[in-house]
């Protein structure tokens, strides 16, 4: 077993399941808000990429609006992204068109929290924009599950 798997499947969900904040998660966070300062509107995103099937994903979900993988980072023991195949860089570029399209993608969050048996709650979080650590300019909604959640988030 490699170290960087046994750290993402065994070591992380064990850290993040505890109620204390570990040193590790916070250098993970620190991560993600140093990539959303350096991240920029426009261009081929990773998410363009794993939706033409260019680099690989462990797809939970896929249909003719979205998509529906594993996070590579996860924050939580279940920690899955939903993203639609139409390229939105970020949730203030929707408009009213979009407005089923962005129904579409909760339900599929619903459905799929369902199916990973998400019985006793999840979180969904869209980050916006830099100051809301959006890293990857492409919508997506991270689900999060398996774990108590903290609030107030951020």
């Amino acid at each position: 077993m490699s170290a960087l798997f046994y750290l993402r499947s065994v070591a992380l969900p064990i850290v993040r399941s505890r109620p204390c904040v570990s040193w590790l998660s916070g250098r993970i966070m620190s991560s993600e808000v140093e990539k959303a300062r350096k991240a920029t509107k426009g261009g081929e995103t990773i998410f363009s990429k794993i939706i033409d099937k260019v680099i690989p994903a462990d797809i939970i979900h896929e249909d003719e609006q979205c998509i529906a993988f594993r996070d590579v980072n996860p924050q939580a023991p279940v920690h899955f992204l939903v993203i639609p195949r139409k390229r939105i860089a970020m949730l203030d570029d929707v408009n009213q068109d979009d407005a089923q399209l962005l129904g579409h993608l909760l339900l599929v969050a619903k459905d799929v929290a369902k199916k990973e048996n998400l019985v006793d709650g999840y979180r969904l979080v869209i980050n916006n924009g830099k100051d809301g650590a959006q890293s990857v300019f492409h919508l997506h909604i991270h689900v999060m599950g398996k774990r108590q959640m903290g609030w107030p988030p951020g």
